[in-house]
C-alpha cells in the first residue's frame, strides 16, 4: 500500500482508551493513536490535560486508506461510540478534555462531518440536540506509551471501565450489541 493512499481522521470521544478498539481492527485502518489535540500547550502530558488548563481534548488520530474504509464509514462508527448529546464530557468522565469533537483535516471532511451530524440529528435516535463540535484539526500530540492500545495491554481494566463508566450500556441501548 502506498503512503499516498493514507489519510488522517481525528476524533474526540471522551476517554481515548475507549475510542481505539472500535477502529483498530477494521479493514483499511493503518493505525489508531491515542493523544491530545485542540489546545494551546505544546507537548502536553496526561496530567496537564486532565487539569483542564491546556484546552486539549483526549482524542484518537486514525491513519486509514479511504479506498478501503471511507471517511463516511469512520464517521458512522464514531457516532456509535459516543453520547453526542452530552456537552459536559462522556459518561463519568467530565470536563472539556472529555467532550466530543470531530477535527477535520480538509474541506471535504468538514462537509462530510456536518452532513453526518445532520443525518444523525434527523434520525431520531436521540431526542436531545447533537452537541458534538466540528472543528479544524490542530497539532496532535500522541499520549504517553502506557495509554496506547490500552484495551490490548489491560483487557480486564478496559472492560471494567467500559461497563463501570456506562459507555457499554449506552452503546448497546442506542445501537444494539457491539463488540
Amino acid at each position: 500500500m502506498e503512503k499516498g493512499n493514507h489519510e488522517l481522521a481525528t476524533f474526540a470521544g471522551g476517554c481515548f482508551w475507549c475510542m481505539v478498539k472500535p477502529f483498530d481492527e477494521q479493514p483499511g485502518i493503518v493505525s489508531v493513536v491515542s493523544g491530545y489535540t485542540g489546545g494551546t500547550t505544546e507537548n502536553p502530558t496526561y496530567e496537564q490535560v486532565c487539569s483542564e488548563t491546556t484546552g486539549h481534548y483526549e482524542a484518537v488520530q486514525i491513519t486509514y486508506n479511504p479506498e478501503i474504509f471511507p471517511y463516511e464509514k469512520l464517521l458512522e462508527l464514531y457516532w456509535q461510540q459516543i453520547d453526542p448529546t452530552d456537552p459536559g464530557g462522556q459518561f463519568y468522565d467530565r470536563g472539556q478534555s472529555y467532550q466530543t469533537a470531530i477535527f477535520y483535516h480538509n474541506e471535504e471532511q468538514r462537509q462530510l462531518a456536518e452532513e453526518s451530524k445532520q443525518k444523525l440529528a434527523d434520525s431520531g435516535v436521540f431526542t436531545k440536540p447533537i452537541v458534538t463540535q466540528i472543528l479544524p484539526a490542530k497539532t496532535f500530540y500522541p499520549a504517553e506509551t502506557y495509554h496506547q492500545d490500552y484495551y490490548k495491554k489491560n483487557p480486564e481494566r478496559y472492560n471494567a471501565y467500559q461497563i463501570g463508566s456506562g459507555r457499554k450500556a449506552f452503546i448497546r441501548n442506542h445501537w444494539g450489541e457491539k463488540e
